[in-house]
C-alpha cells in the first residue's frame, strides 16, 4: 500500500460513537534474533572475516633427518554488506486535525516500529531459511548447511547424510557429527552443541525430547541420554519467522559463526511539507546478518 493517508482513508475517525479500535496495538512477538545471533557493532560500509587454515599432522622425524616445515593459508572470505531498511507514512494535516480520536487511533508511530522490529526478525530467521539454498551460497560457495563444505582436509558435512525430522536419534546423529567437527585442515576440534532451533510446529516436540528424563516416546527403561550428559544447555528457541515447519538447526560454539553486525541503530523522524501542510514520518535501521564459520550451525530440512 502507496499513498498519502487521507481523511478518505479512516472516514469513520471522523465521527463520534466508535467504542473501540483494533489492528495495530497487538502484542508484539518477542525478540528472538539475539538468541540465536552474536551482534556486533559496525564502523564500516562492510565487514570482512576470513578463515585461515593451522598447520597439519606432525610427522614421524627419522634419526638425522631434517625438520618438516608446514605453512598456514588463507581460506574464505565473508562479506557482510551493511544494508538500509526504511520505511514511513505521510497524513494530510486535514487527517491529523479531524480525528476524533486521538488518543487511541494515532497509533502509527507504534506501527511503524513494530514494522521495522518485524523485518529484523524476518531479515534474519532467512539466513537460516534459506540455509539449504545454493541459491545462497557463503564464502566457500556453498550454503550455510552442507553436506560438501570444501577444506583442505577434504569436504566436511554440517548436515545429515540423510535428512530426518525431529527426534531423540536424529539430534543424537547430529550432536555426534558436531562432535567429529574438524577445522579446515582435518584436525579434531572441541566444538559443541550449545542449543536449539526450531518453528512453532516443532516447539513441543523438542520440548518434550530435551526435557524427558527417560528415553523420549519409548517404553524402554533407558535415560534420556543428551540430557543427562548436559548437551544443549541453551535449550529450544522457538523462532515464528522460520518458514520450514520441519526443518531444525543446532546452534554451536562456533567462535565467528552468525553475525548480525548494526552499523546505524533504528532512528524515528518527522518533519512538515511547507507546500502540502503535509506530516511526514520515517524509520531507518543500518544493519546485515549472516554467516561465516559454517561450524556454528548444524542441522537437517526434515524428511
Amino acid at each position: 500500500m502507496t499513498g498519502v493517508i487521507t481523511t478518505g482513508n479512516h472516514p469513520k475517525l471522523l465521527w463520534p460513537g466508535i467504542h473501540a479500535l483494533f489492528g495495530t496495538t497487538y502484542d508484539d512477538i518477542a525478540r528472538r534474533y539475539d538468541d540465536v545471533f552474536r551482534v556486533e557493532k559496525s564502523d564500516k560500509a562492510y565487514e570482512e572475516i576470513v578463515e585461515l587454515s593451522g598447520f597439519g599432522l606432525a610427522p614421524i622425524k627419522a634419526e638425522g633427518a631434517g625438520v618438516v616445515y608446514d605453512s598456514t593459508s588463507q581460506g574464505p572470505t565473508a562479506r557482510f554488506t551493511n544494508l538500509v531498511y526504511s520505511l514511513g507514512f505521510i497524513e494530510t494535516r486535514e487527517s491529523v486535525e479531524d480525528n476524533q480520536y486521538k488518543g487511541r487511533a494515532t497509533q502509527r508511530t507504534r506501527a511503524l516500529a513494530r514494522s521495522m522490529s518485524v523485518t529484523k526478525e524476518t531479515v534474519h530467521a532467512n539466513v537460516l531459511n534459506r540455509a539449504f539454498n545454493a541459491s545462497y551460497a557463503g564464502g566457500d560457495g556453498k550454503p550455510l548447511i552442507a553436506t560438501d563444505h570444501p577444506t583442505l582436509g577434504g569436504n566436511q558435512s554440517n548436515k545429515l547424510a540423510v535428512d530426518a525430522d525431529l527426534s531423540e536419534a536424529s539430534l543424537e546423529d547430529a550432536l555426534i557429527q558436531i562432535r567429529t567437527a574438524k577445522d579446515r585442515r582435518g584436525l579434531p576440534i572441541n566444538l559443541t552443541g550449545a542449543k536449539l532451533v526450531v518453528a512453532p510446529q516443532e516447539a513441543f516436540n523438542a520440548k518434550r525430547i530435551l526435557g524427558s528424563t527417560g528415553q523420549n516416546d519409548t517404553a524402554n527403561n533407558a535415560i534420556n541420554a543428551m540430557k543427562s550428559m548436559g548437551m544443549l544447555p541453551g535449550g529450544v528457541v522457538d523462532w515464528v519467522y522460520l518458514t520450514d515447519p520441519d526443518a531444525w538447526f543446532i546452534l554451536t560454539d562456533a567462535d565467528q559463526g552468525l553475525i548480525s553486525f548494526q552499523r546505524r541503530a533504528l532512528e524515528f523522524a518527522k518533519d512538515g511539507d511547507f507546500d502540502t501542510d503535509n506530516f511526514k514520518h520515517k524509520a531507518s535501521e543500518r544493519y546485515v546478518a549472516g554467516w561465516a564459520d559454517w561450524r556454528a550451525v548444524f542441522g537437517s530440512q526434515g524428511a
